[in-house]
């Protein structure tokens, strides 16, 4: 498998995630302009893209997915609860270009798909587990909290991006954030804090876990170089060492590295 983070963040989310016979995007968070212009950093055509899954309908995940979709004849993935908000936010995909799964894995070509429900303030939130040649990459961002479920079904991933949004002080400290907004932010269907995220990452690394990449990180409410200090420093009390037995990487509003995984 080769995957690369094209954006993330509340600007826009994109993945793309390719196998030796499949080649997808997990969210659409930019325009189709803006998506075209990326995939060709990786020498890849629109028209090329098999599938597009969906993780839920807010705006930094969809945005460029009725035109893209509805351009290029792509079929779009998303869970069954979470179908309906996604379709009525669509202008011009046809419905006959949707397709709704389950809580069961299901197969994309070559390309094992999972999944599992995420605690987030939409009408269904959608973390995925890709599974290809005995490799497994997740993506899990958009989550207020972490569960056994969840980090069940991501253990042993090789490489996983992982919700890093916020540092709960700094997002306290706010003079810009409302009350109500602080509250959402921070509550059980919100998004998951630089120290949560360093909790979880303590219990990946224990089942194999290499790769992190620090996903969804907030503009006003944190820094790449504080997340990734959170963490690490984190696991450091634990006897874990970033660089020696697991690797923290930081993603943006750009295109991260690329990752094979043979």
């Amino acid at each position: 498998m080769r995957v690369c983070n094209l954006s993330s963040g509340s600007d826009g989310n994109v993945t793309y995630l390719e196998t030796d016979n499949v080649k997808v995007l997990v969210d659409i968070g930019l325009s189709c302009a803006e998506v075209c212009k990326r995939l060709k950093l990786l020498n890849v055509e629109p028209q090329q893209i098999d599938a597009i899954l969906i993780t839920h309908e807010h705006n930094d995940h969809i945005k460029g997915l009725d035109v893209f979709a509805s351009k290029y004849k792509t079929k779009v993935f998303v869970h069954e609860k979470g179908m309906g908000a996604v379709y009525a936010k669509m202008r011009k995909l046809p419905a006959s270009q949707m397709y709704a799964f389950s809580d069961f894995a299901f197969t994309i070509g070559d390309l094992t798909v999972d999944n599992v429900e995420l605690p987030h303030d939409s009408i269904h939130c959608t973390g995925y587990v890709f599974s290809c040649n005995q490799k497994k990459i997740s993506i899990i961002t958009d989550l207020g909290h972490t569960t056994s479920k969840i980090l069940e079904k991501i253990g042993g991933s090789s490489l996983v991006y992982l919700e890093s949004n916020h540092d709960v002080q700094m997002l306290k400290e706010n003079p810009n954030y409302s009350a109500s907004l602080k509250v959402r932010i921070l509550g059980n269907k919100g998004h998951l804090s630089n120290i949560d995220c360093a909790r979880a990452v303590e219990f990946l690394c224990k089942t194999g876990t290499k790769q992190i990449m620090l996903s969804h990180i907030s503009r006003h409410n944190n820094t790449q170089t504080l997340a990734y200090k959170t963490v690490c420093d984190y696991l450091k009390t634990k006897g874990i060492i970033e660089g020696e037995n697991i690797k923290i990487s930081v993603t943006s509003i750009y295109p991260s590295p690329i990752f094979k995984l043979n």
